[in-house]
């Protein structure tokens, strides 16, 4: 009992000390960074009406807080809000995941199949894993606004004109400004780190959120300067499809979300031993009679 209680601690068992070990990651350079790109390009360009459906939320969000900043109420908080909506998109990214895992095994890939990830064994682990994203949201959201308070203090400002001039002409606006994207630089690395592969993996290999998280930070240590770069190409096109009213967020977010499943597929080696899935049915014809049971296909499963 000694000896293998021993030789335990020479060769620990991976599965019996929580460690990601089955998952090798590879390292990556810009050139596989480029072709992730490339490649959620091209499912874009394959399912663009249901990649648009899929993100819509976030060009209607956009107008939303438009809307809000008329009031003038939500004016300091307007970039925070876009910011940190980097925070939470990984989350918000799972069906376009599955869209293109779909079209990676050359399955269709239709706007309903995306709600095939609803039922993924790991779907719990991906609402773990959402919600600390979602903390991460809330709180840089209530750091920004101390750090507003604490420049300029509770006096709103009077126009847009008026919150312009302070933050732009003035030592306390460029100390705002500063130390915000500071302090919003920290929590992305955060989100990065912890979400980079890690809704892909469990949708992919139905592991946990633990786990999942490991294996990204092992992924951001393996290649930190790759990583590094796709945080900035992710905040700059994050930045440009913000600038006319978050509309183009409805083109990015989709390329984005695309582009980081074959980010995931570049970084972790795949399942040697990938479990079966047992075959869907072929879709046979339709019938106005099914209507509207045939908008829900996947009800009728078994």
């Amino acid at each position: 009992m000694a000896t293998q209680y021993s030789d335990n601690i020479a060769n620990p068992n991976p599965q019996l000390f929580g460690v990601a070990g089955p998952f090798v990651i590879r390292k990556i350079g810009l050139s596989d960074l480029s072709d992730a790109l490339r490649l959620g390009w091209e499912d874009f360009n394959a399912v663009p009406s249901h990649a648009i459906i899929l993100c819509v939320i976030y060009p209607v969000l956009g107008l939303v807080l438009f809307r809000l900043v008329l009031g003038y109420s939500v004016l300091p908080l307007l970039f925070p809000l876009a910011a940190g909506f980097t925070l939470i998109g990984p989350f918000a990214a799972l069906g376009l995941y599955e869209l293109s895992r779909r079209r990676e095994r050359g399955e269709e890939a239709a706007a309903w199949d995306a709600m095939h990830v609803l039922r993924a064994p790991s779907f719990g682990a991906m609402l773990e894993l959402g919600t600390l994203l979602l903390v991460l949201f809330i709180t840089w959201i209530a750091a920004a606004d101390a750090i507003y308070i604490a420049t300029f203090g509770h006096a709103p400002a009077a126009s847009i004109p008026d919150f312009a001039t302070r933050v732009l002409t003035t030592p306390e606006g460029w100390w705002l400004i500063i130390v915000g994207c500071g302090v919003g630089f920290l929590f992305a690395i955060v989100a990065l780190c912890v979400s980079v592969v890690s809704f892909p993996l469990m949708l992919d290999r139905h592991t946990t959120a633990i786990d999942a998280i490991r294996t990204s930070l092992r992924a951001v240590m393996k290649s930190p300067f790759a990583m590094a770069m796709w945080g900035l190409i992710v905040a700059a096109l994050l930045v440009i499809g913000s600038l006319p009213l978050f509309v183009g967020l409805a083109v990015v977010l989709p390329v984005l979300g695309h582009a980081t499943w074959h980010l995931y597929r570049k970084v972790v080696e795949p399942d040697p031993n990938p479990p079966q899935e047992r075959p869907r049915p072929p879709k046979g014809h339709r019938y106005a009679a099914d209507f509207p049971a045939s908008l829900f296909p996947w009800s009728h499963e078994r």
